[in-house]
């Protein structure tokens, strides 16, 4: 039996055709329909990640909402199949899913999101600057309080790392698993579609000079230097336009 998903009940065209009505309507009872016809795409997904010590139930709940964030987004002229489009927001709400179940004490959203903005800020302040950045200087660059860093720093110890030593449900012939077993298995033709389509999106926020520097720079590996002698520019100016790209890219993927 396939491990793809079954065929939603309309073809292509009259899928096309229900979310051209649905852009013109916003009709809830064409929008239940349109989460009906998709059902399976994101049991599919879900399926993924049933292993991990999480209800496949509560996954397609998940799954479910981030199904209906996809339609309501959608646009025909956008220039992919629905199914391609949907797939990340399924499973990026899915992995936020288990991002949120992993504090081990119940930590307000702004503190956890606080708290990744402060990794992320230390390890940018760190290159600028070239030492781990103060307290005061996280505040000013996250226009926040020196009490909120710390309090988002003290709170991200909450967060509860699995031991790889963690069992998890077997395969029903009573063999146990461990975390172990199965780290590093996703679909590697489903991760695939996902960053394709990811990154697809997320370069259309650079512009030309942008692109071509992390072509070179992360596709080819050319340093920056001698991307500064084809585009004729400095080093430095390489790096300030390499770092703002990936910053573009940054905020771009966090919306």
């Amino acid at each position: 039996m396939s491990d793809k998903p079954e065929t939603a009940r309309w073809d292509r065209q009259q899928t096309r055709d229900a979310f051209a009505r649905f852009a013109a309507t916003r009709d809830e009872g064409l929008r239940g329909e349109l989460v009906v016809a998709h059902l399976n795409l994101v049991r599919y997904l879900a399926v993924k990640f049933a292993n991990r010590g999480e209800p496949l139930d509560d996954l397609i709940q998940v799954g479910t909402l981030g199904l209906l964030k996809a339609i309501d987004r959608f646009e025909l002229d956008r220039g992919v199949e629905f199914t391609t489009y949907a797939t990340p927001t399924i499973v990026g709400e899915i992995k936020r899913y288990f991002r949120d179940k992993g504090w081990a004490v119940k930590v307000p959203r702004r503190l956890q999101e606080l708290n990744l903005a402060v990794n992320r800020a230390v390890e940018k302040l760190s290159i600028k600057i070239g030492r781990s950045p103060t307290v005061h200087e996280l505040a000013e660059h996250l226009n926040a309080t020196d009490e909120e860093i710390l309090e988002a720093q003290e709170l991200g110890q909450a967060y509860n790392l699995l031991s790889l030593d963690t069992e998890i449900s077997g395969d029903g012939d009573g063999k146990s698993q461990t975390l172990a077993d199965v780290v590093g298995s996703d679909d590697v033709e489903l991760a695939m579609l996902e960053d394709r389509t990811i990154i697809e999106r997320a370069f259309s926020v650079l512009n030309g000079r942008e692109r071509v520097i992390l072509h070179l720079r992360f596709y080819e590996s050319v340093s920056q230097t001698e991307i500064a002698k084809r585009l004729n520019v400095s080093q430095m100016h390489v790096s300030r336009l390499q770092q703002t790209a990936l910053e573009k890219l940054r905020g771009f993927l966090r919306d």
